[in-house]
């Protein structure tokens, strides 16, 4: 098992950058993949990117070239450099892991940015 602790959200102008990060309470070198995701209100939950032991990533086409999500494996932890921000990236934004068939997901931290 893992918990998941999400820092780094609040408010911010639109053009600006923002740095989430993801804390987890063991060692995550083993943990297959790890990721963000995000829900704005009365939207679903979505995949807004998500990365590999072996430091593969996967981004969403609305965040590509926005956004770098990077892993720690040392330090337990991830994070999400955020650059470009829109109104549209407002949500509260979940750390995710999973592995061997497990899912685990933070709190959740919220993301707003403002025209």
């Amino acid at each position: 098992q893992v918990q998941l602790v999400e820092s780094g959200g609040g408010l911010v102008q639109a053009g600006r950058s923002l740095t989430l990060s993801c804390a987890a309470s063991r060692s995550i070198f083993s943990i297959r993949t790890m990721g963000w995701y995000r829900q704005a209100p009365g939207k679903q939950r979505e995949l807004v990117a998500e990365i590999t032991t072996g430091g593969v990533t996967n981004y969403a086409d609305s965040v590509k070239g926005r956004f770098t999500l990077s892993r720690d494996n040392v330090k337990n932890t991830m994070s999400l450099q955020m650059n470009s921000l829109k109104p549209e990236d407002t949500a509260v934004y979940y750390c995710r892991a999973s592995t061997l068939g497990y899912v685990y997901w933070g709190q959740g931290t919220q993301v707003t940015v403002s025209s």
